[in-house]
C-alpha cells in the first residue's frame, strides 16, 4: 500500500464548545480520564517540543507525570539536550494523541524547574530499577557503545549495595509547564474536524473554534 493511500474516517465523536468546560486544565483532566478509561497505550505519552540556540525545533517523547498548580509536570536530565534547550528558551508545547478516542491535545506555555525537594521526592518514588538507570546515563552524550551503560550500571550497583532508596542525582530533575494555549481536537467525518482551542489573557480562559 502507498502512503498516499492510507485514510481513516473519525466518527467516534464530536465536539462543541458548549459541551465543555470553560476551564481547559479541568477539560484535559476529563480527557486523561477518558483515556485511561479506555485503555488507551499508554495515555500519559506526550511530544515535547523544544527549540534549539540556533531557532530550529526539536522534539521527543517523555511522559507526563502530574498536573500540579494547573501546570504540566514531567522529568528528566537536566543536562540532555531537552533540558539544555529548556534552560535556553522555556517556550514549548506539549502534544497527545489518542488515536483510540480520535482525539488530540496541543499545548503551549513555559516551562520552569520544579522545586528540589518534590524532584527528590518523585525520584525516590521511581522503582530502583529506574533510580540506578538515572544515575547510569549520561542523556544525550555521544557514547563509545552499549558496553559503557552495562559498565556504569555495574558501578552503580555496588555503589550503592543495599540501598532500596537512592539520592537523587544533581543532573536530574523536572519541569512544569504553564500552559498559555490549550486545544482539543476530536477526528470527524471528510476531515472537518473539530477543534476547541483555549487562549489565556490576562489570566482569564478565552475559548473558541478553529476551522480544521
Amino acid at each position: 500500500m502507498e502512503l498516499s493511500d492510507i485514510r481513516k474516517e473519525y466518527t467516534l465523536r464530536d465536539l462543541d464548545s458548549k459541551d465543555v468546560m470553560q476551564n481547559p486544565i479541568k477539560q484535559f483532566e476529563l480527557w486523561m480520564k477518558e483515556a485511561i478509561q479506555a485503555k488507551v497505550n499508554e495515555p500519559n505519552a506526550m511530544t515535547l517540543s523544544t527549540v534549539t540556540t540556533d531557532g530550529r525545533p526539536s522534539a521527543r517523547i517523555v511522559l507526563l507525570k502530574g498536573i500540579e498548580d494547573d501546570q504540566f509536570v514531567f522529568y528528566t536530565n537536566l543536562q540532555s539536550q531537552k533540558g539544555k534547550e529548556l534552560d535556553g528558551n522555556p517556550a514549548c508545547a506539549l502534544t497527545f494523541f489518542w488515536p483510540e478516542l480520535e482525539r488530540q491535545v496541543r499545548i503551549e506555555g513555559t516551562a520552569i524547574q520544579v522545586k528540589e525537594d518534590v524532584a527528590v521526592a518523585y525520584f525516590q518514588s521511581r522503582p530502583r530499577s529506574s533510580q540506578v538507570g538515572a544515575w547510569t546515563s549520561p542523556q544525550s552524550s555521544i557514547i563509545k557503545d552499549r558496553q559503557l551503560l552495562d559498565e556504569r550500571a555495574a558501578e552503580i550497583e555496588k555503589r550503592f549495595t543495599g540501598e532500596q532508596i537512592l539520592p537523587k542525582p544533581k543532573q536530574w530533575g523536572g519541569y512544569q509547564v504553564q500552559a498559555n494555549e490549550i486545544e482539543f481536537w476530536q477526528g470527524r467525518p471528510s476531515r472537518l474536524h473539530d477543534r476547541i482551542v483555549y487562549y489565556l489573557v490576562d489570566g482569564k480562559w478565552t475559548k473558541h473554534r478553529l476551522a480544521p
